[in-house]
């Protein structure tokens, strides 16, 4: 095939017909899915991949990030299937839900379709989504007990669960019977198989308009664009070696922290991230596999670099450094449900890393947990719920501004599922739901709040299960900037508040009708040196309630009088004192 000179205009209208093609996919699963944590917070993906090496091709504008990159190795699992079994034909769809080689965990299940024209595989589609529960210890899979990957569900290797266009509703009986939301499960499966159905019928017109040929030329050519794109930033960047520790609280068996370090690597153009120092595999379910691993990476990279396009090109430059047997290198069956507390740990060390070489590309830590919450239980009726949810916390403050509010995690855009939803959808009732004060940490440049939540059981009985972090470790800042505040799990407990023992896991607490959980996420680390933040910024920091009077004068040296409004004089002598 020729080479075709793309004229700007050309590349940047088939790039937004890929992007579209993927949105739509996305819409429609949304749209459709039964389960909150694919229909309301976007817990879902969807692309288009090489037909030889499953590099991403295009991925839309509001699915998950951290899929894009885990996805490539979800289709190269169906491609290396066919390779050595055959069979692969026109209307064929694989489901599984593998996490070592596939990326991430057993909650999100894949669906992979080749796409053929004239015959001739041209492409892959694929669509991943968190499903419900998938069986396991644990309602909802994040099962913080676990020590193999058996405890935390079903494990599905890529079959066909349709050939030719013809479903095997023999697999879906096996999926719904190992499922406690086998309608959820049902819906989810079936919302995800609609969305390849109408990302391969867009796909075909795009190509019957623009010719095979010159949307493969397009594929290539922005793939080579990111590459260089990336290698001109890389350039930008000193040369030399820098790092970044952080930790995990424990694996939720030994309560131990688990180091989370990299030594960023810049020589040139290129970059190789050396993650070699971190921990070995754990026992418990904080493991992800090197698939997950560099989707992590790759996310962080695109938060850095915001102006690279978002296909397989970001990763050209990038040389990886982890060593099997790492707890970012873990194998079957080394439990993993936990994986987005460790990717999140990984984003952060990124950014830390990326601070000592270049600060204003940075920004500090965000509050890095999901907390996953599961709460369950029989209605009055004897009919199963199950509450899945995640929620939301400060992100980092950055070189040109404080950080966001209870914002979602930076693995994802995902929306936390609001609070109408969840109390629609379970017999709960939320008696908090604010902001928390003191929680972004002090910088130039403050972190974001975290939330405040608290939850009260209006059914009989129920069993709780909490998958979090940063219950010991807080947020780090960056540039001179301060930690947020750690997480904090409380339970009601005979007019007292309880802690557990890990701090930041729990697993098998039984509550009664009434009684409360109380969840106060982190905030973000802080940008600069907060004694640079301008009083009168503290001080409105203080009305709104952002920040105490106590933590304006010990964090930021502000001084305010009865009015709330900055003593100057008062405010500058704190400041020269502290600076001593």
């Amino acid at each position: 095939m020729h080479a075709v000179s793309f004229d700007p205009v050309t590349l940047a209208v088939l790039q937004g017909r890929f992007e579209q093609v993927v949105d739509e996919m996305d819409a429609t699963l949304f749209r459709s899915a039964f389960n909150p944590i694919i229909a309301e917070a976007h817990d879902a993906s969807h692309g288009i991949y090489d037909r030889l090496s499953g590099a991403t091709l295009a991925q839309g504008k509001s699915g998950l990030p951290i899929f894009v990159g885990a996805m490539s190795f979800a289709v190269k699992m169906v491609i290396d299937k066919v390779a050595r079994d055959g069979g692969l034909g026109d209307g064929d769809v694989y489901i599984f839900n593998d996490p070592y080689e596939g990326g991430t965990h057993l909650s999100d299940f894949k669906l992979v379709r080749p796409i053929f024209r004239a015959g001739k595989l041209y492409c892959y589609m694929a669509s991943v989504g968190h499903w419900h529960d998938v069986g396991g210890n644990v309602p909802g899979n994040y099962n913080p007990a676990a020590v193999e990957s058996f405890q935390e569900g079903m494990l599905i290797p890529p079959v066909k669960l349709i050939e030719g266009g013809v479903l095997n509703q023999d697999i879906v009986n096996i999926l719904q019977a190992n499922s406690r939301q086998p309608v959820s499960l049902y819906g989810d499966l079936n919302g995800q198989i609609n969305a390849l159905d109408l990302g391969a019928g867009r796909f075909a017109e795009l190509l019957d308009e623009y010719g095979d040929g010159l949307v493969e030329e397009a594929f290539t050519e922005l793939q080579a664009r990111a590459a260089r794109l990336m290698r001109a930033h890389i350039a930008e960047l000193p040369d030399g070696v820098f790092s970044c520790d952080d930790w995990l609280d424990n694996d939720g068996i030994v309560d131990a922290p688990l180091a989370i370090a990299l030594d960023m690597k810049i020589d040139g153009d290129r970059m190789v991230l050396d993650f070699a120092r971190s921990a070995p595999a754990c026992a418990g379910p904080v493991n992800i596999s090197y698939a997950t691993a560099i989707a992590a990476c790759y996310v962080a990279l695109k938060h850095i670099f915001r102006d690279v396009p978002a296909n397989a090109g970001v990763l050209e430059p990038i040389d990886f450094v982890i060593p099997e047997g790492s707890i970012l290198h873990a194998t079957a069956p080394r439990p993993v449900g936990g994986y987005t507390e460790t990717i999140l740990r990984l984003i952060d060390v990124m950014f830390g890393a990326l601070a000592e070489a270049a600060p204003e590309r940075s920004n500090g830590c965000a509050y890095g947990t999901i907390n996953a919450l599961s709460i369950a239980g029989h209605r009055a009726d004897g009919r199963r719920w199950v509450m899945f949810s995640f929620f939301g916390g400060g992100h980092g403050g950055h070189p040109k501004g404080d950080g966001l509010s209870h914002g979602n995690a930076p693995i994802s855009t995902a929306t936390i599922p609001p609070v109408e939803i969840l109390e629609a959808a379970y017999p709960v009732m939320f008696s908090q739901w604010a902001l928390r004060a003191d929680s972004g940490g002090p910088g130039r440049h403050r972190g974001g709040l975290g939330g405040l939540y608290e939850i009260a059981l209006l059914e009989q009985s129920a069993d709780v299960f909490l998958f979090g972090e940063r219950g010991r470790f807080p947020p780090q800042g960056v540039a001179g900037g301060g930690p947020g505040a750690c997480n904090i799990f409380s339970y009601d407990r005979d007019g007292s508040w309880d802690t557990p023992p890990l701090a930041s896991k729990m697993t098998g607490l039984e509550i009664s009708r009434g009684q409360r959980l109380r969840l106060e996420s982190p905030g973000g680390g802080g940008y600069g040196d907060a004694f640079e933040r301008a009083p009168d910024a503290v001080a409105e920091d203080v009305r709104l309630g952002y920040v105490s009077c106590e933590a304006a004068a010990r964090d930021y040296g502000v001084a305010l009088n009865d009015a709330g409004h900055v003593d100057e004089a008062a405010t500058t002598a704190q400041r020269a004192a502290a600076r001593r």
